[in-house]
């Protein structure tokens, strides 16, 4: 099937019940990198997040996985506005907030918070317990019933640690705690979304299902809506009700959990599935698709389709034609892909087909072959 075997579908739309909480649309953020001597000017930029675009609805967790360096982490960042975008637009329910100032910004800034990837670093070691997570109530101007360090104590009790923590240090505490020290500081603003940003990869396996599971009780009870970074595959699959694929700062797939899990149309994604392990011995399986080749360089990613170098299905329109991400006919309601020739969502074929890649890695007819002659 070839990608002009579509339906009309715009990219990232969001599911039909309501407006969406965050819309973002063409995000783009490309880093300059300076040279020259003796004057400094700008000799290339590095292409971190290029044409992102996806929704999330109120409630509701998005999960963004994809390789390291492929722009998840600075997407997360660009909706928070801890980076300012090259372009695009991010709407936070309805208000554009892509280029706001910070007086602008000021009134939604409690609204949207975030989880830090490392506990150890996200935590000032000069603070106590108790002044990491007023601070932001006093910032805000916010003050609760029976007072900030009541709400405080309140706040470790629900994420799992003892009130009596207040006065400790953040060196007084395990990994696992420092960020549930974290979560209690995002919680509290009562923020209506989190964007976490892999808040479990720097714990051990344990202690991820701790961190995990607190966070889905308190999507559920308190209705916060989550952009879950990570990737860890099997987490993501738990956690998050819709997925979004990256690479190499594009979008290349966006499905409903259930439909990409089980009927990935892009072959970069079904490579992810296929490396990801399985918890029963008993259906692993020999038979992986293994990626050739590294991850290109942001700095000058190839023409067309950025997995191209990489992919066992490449022809000549991948790299002189971008795919753009639409809804292809077979596809479930909402499952957008981003290939000129996608997947069937058949493993068996597709793994034969990659091995066969693989095996014709050196001859000049193959993928990355004819990339390094473009």
């Amino acid at each position: 099937m070839s990608a002009e075997q579509t339906l009309s579908k715009p990219a990232g739309q969001a599911p039909a019940s309501g407006t969406p909480l965050l819309e973002v649309e063409g995000l783009t953020k490309h880093f300059p990198v300076m040279g020259g001597f003796p004057f400094k000017r700008q000799v290339g930029a590095v292409q971190a997040v290029d044409n992102v675009s996806f929704t999330v609805g109120a409630g509701e967790s998005l999960g963004l996985v994809g390789e390291s360096g492929c722009g998840k982490s600075t997407t997360g960042r660009l909706v928070t506005r801890l980076y300012e975008p090259t372009s695009g637009s991010i709407k936070y329910n309805g208000q554009e907030i892509a280029h706001a100032s910070r007086k602008e910004l000021a009134p939604i800034r409690s609204e949207i918070q975030m989880i830090f990837q490392d506990p150890y670093s996200s935590l000032n070691p000069r603070h106590t317990v108790g002044t990491i997570i007023t601070n932001p109530m006093e910032i805000n101007g916010i003050n609760p019933p029976g007072g900030r360090a009541a709400r405080a104590k309140e706040l470790l009790e629900i994420v799992g640690l003892n009130p009596e923590h207040y006065n400790r240090f953040p060196h007084e505490f395990s990994g696992g705690q420092r960020q549930r020290i974290g979560v209690a500081r995002a919680l509290s603003l009562n923020p209506k979304l989190i964007i976490a940003d892999e808040p479990v990869s720097a714990l051990d396996v344990s202690i991820q299902a701790q961190v995990v599971n607190l966070l889905q009780g308190l999507q559920r009870d308190m209705g916060i809506a989550f952009v879950f970074i990570a990737h860890d595959l099997s987490i993501v699959r738990h956690f998050s009700q819709r997925v979004t694929v990256m690479y190499l700062g594009k979008v290349v797939e966006i499905a409903d959990r259930d439909s990409l899990y089980n009927k990935p149309r892009h072959p970069y994604t079904h490579a992810l599935l296929s490396a990801a392990p399985d918890a029963d011995p008993d259906n692993e399986s020999a038979d992986r698709i293994r990626l050739t080749g590294d991850v290109p360089s942001p700095l000058n990613p190839p023409s067309g389709c950025r997995f191209r170098t990489r992919c066992w299905k490449a022809q000549e329109k991948c790299a002189t034609e971008e795919p753009p991400l639409v809804q292809l006919s077979g596809s479930a309601e909402g499952h957008l892909t981003a290939c000129h020739f996608p997947e069937d969502g058949s493993t068996t074929d597709s793994v034969r087909v990659a091995k066969a890649g693989a095996k014709a890695e050196a001859k000049p007819e193959v993928p990355e072959a004819r990339a390094t002659k473009d």
